[in-house]
């Protein structure tokens, strides 16, 4: 066997145990008893070390190094190099660590999942603790073997490549224009009726029964998939068995369709990875700015124009037994692109959204750089919000609880959300240009012209070419925040 089959080999068992692993991560959100708790975490813990062991075995350095030289085409090639990617960063991180931050990660979670349901941070406070000072110390191993600091060590998980200097200047731009947009934004809506709120009870079954159809529209495919409930939407599982999950409110059906389109957008993308490159890197999704630009391409792009809501809003109306002047066209795009400084990042419109990124982003490299302690974090939430958005959390549930990432011990994951919208709107655009009868289609529920689109010009390529890459030649051109405000500037002030 050659030195690129063997690792071919080792990268292949990893990902089946990785796969195994977003199961339980599944199970133990959606469906696990609270008694289970200490068990799965066990389980998880047990399992992360195994796989992590296959990459930080002292042999992996020198097959990397002999397949190099072996004579490998573009594509395996580029495998390579992502079997590199990862090896540096399990390399860098001993044993003990590994499992510690998957039974810290899993402790904190249990706790928050309380901690958010009474509004109660003090309650989560030492499991975040613990957390956290596994997760710096995490930040500080990976920086020393990437050459790179802590945060971006970090970042470097979730989006390779990704610096946070860059993003530094991205969001510097974006929070010199939002507030005056948004202050535009904000006149345009007043001179306006506002929407009519959608009224009534929304019984679970019916907005299941909803949601279910609205993913077939969208090219879902249950014999690959399920949704269910948690306390945190999230799309996991694998290509071949994707797992999402949603939450209901008997009062509030729209929300919820739009949560559901959003992780279906991420379902689709995990569907459409090249199945040739199955359990290899290479496989894989590229980044999570390029998962996210899939959501919000789903959910913002499409789900909340024109052309969909056309389809969408009798779809409801049937749906619920809706009639009357709200459960019109007119009405469902007012409530649709209703943008208001609000608390909640996941319920929020995409002009004030960002702004809940960029948020998030502060305090967590704050966090990683010991200049913030914990124990300050709300109230420094709360300044916060008061500045980017004018509005102060009145609890910590609406506040610094509302979110489980940094509960499960997700760092330097949420500046991909705001990238993910910005080449979302790049991409959509250029779909629209490509695919001439795109808009047409959304207005008849059909989301194939887009899905295909995408399918062939992002989620084919897997991980084999990098970010920029795959957006250069989607676009025609690099990341560039012209097309998201432009986009924001048709849509809401057009």
């Amino acid at each position: 066997m050659s030195a690129y089959a063997e690792l071919k080999d080792r990268f292949h068992r990893r990902s089946a145990i990785e796969g195994a692993l977003a199961t339980l991560q599944w199970d133990r959100a959606a469906m696990m008893p609270r008694g289970g708790s200490d068990a799965r975490s066990e389980q998880v813990a047990v399992l992360e070390t195994i796989a992590h062991g296959l990459l930080a075995d002292p042999a992996v350095p020198d097959l990397i190094s002999a397949a190099t030289a072996e004579h490998l085409g573009f594509a395996d090639r580029a495998n390579l190099g992502e079997m590199r990617h990862a090896w540096v960063h399990a390399a860098a991180m001993p044993a003990d660590l590994v499992g510690a931050l998957a039974r810290a990660g899993a402790a904190c979670e249990m706790a928050w999942r309380s901690a958010r349901a009474n509004s109660d941070f003090k309650a989560v406070l030492p499991q975040l603790q613990a957390l956290l000072a596994l997760v710096r110390e995490e930040a500080q191993v990976k920086a020393a073997a990437l050459n790179l600091s802590p945060y971006d060590a970090l970042l470097d998980s979730y989006e390779p490549g990704g610096k946070s200097a860059e993003i530094d200047a991205i969001f510097a731009d974006l929070a010199a224009f939002l507030p005056g947009f948004l202050d535009d934004v904000l006149a345009r809506q007043a001179e306006k009726p506002d929407p009519l709120p959608l009224t009534g009870s929304f019984p679970t079954a019916k907005q299941k029964a909803l949601v279910a159809r609205v993913m077939t529209a969208m090219g879902f495919d249950f014999e690959h998939g399920r949704l269910d409930e948690s306390a945190h939407p999230f799309c996991g599982g694998i290509p071949d068995d994707v797992r999402l999950t949603t939450r209901y409110d008997e009062t509030d059906a729209f929300s919820g369709v739009f949560g559901v389109i959003h992780e279906t957008g991420h379902a689709l993308y995990e569907r459409g990875l090249p199945a040739e490159w199955r359990g290899q890197p290479a496989g894989n999704a590229r980044g999570m700015s390029l998962h996210e630009s899939q959501s919000l391409t789903m959910e913002m792009q499409a789900g909340r124009s024109r052309a969909f809501l056309s389809w969408l809003a009798p779809t409801m109306a049937a749906a619920f037994g809706g009639s009357g002047p709200a459960w019109s066209v007119e009405n469902f795009v007012a409530l649709a692109q209703r943008v208001e400084r609000g608390f909640i990042r996941v319920e929020a419109d995409e002009v004030t959204y960002p702004a809940h990124v960029i948020l998030r982003y502060r305090l967590e490299r704050a966090m990683i750089a010991g200049d913030l302690k914990l124990a300050d974090l709300p109230g420094a939430w709360a300044e916060g919000m008061t500045e980017l958005l004018g509005v102060a959390p009145p609890d910590d549930r609406l506040g610094c609880l509302q979110d489980i990432h940094w509960y499960d011990g997700a760092w330097g994951y949420f500046p991909t959300y705001t990238l993910g919208a910005m080449t979302a709107a790049q991409l959509f655009a250029a779909a629209k240009t490509a695919t001439p009868n795109l808009e047409e289609a959304l207005a008849m529920g059909d989301f194939r012209p887009l899905l295909k689109w995408m399918r062939t010009h992002v989620h084919a390529e897997g991980s084999l070419l990098p970010t920029g890459e795959i957006l250069r030649r989607a676009t025609g051109k690099p990341l560039d925040a012209k097309a998201f405000k432009a986009h924001l500037r048709a849509r809401y002030l057009g």
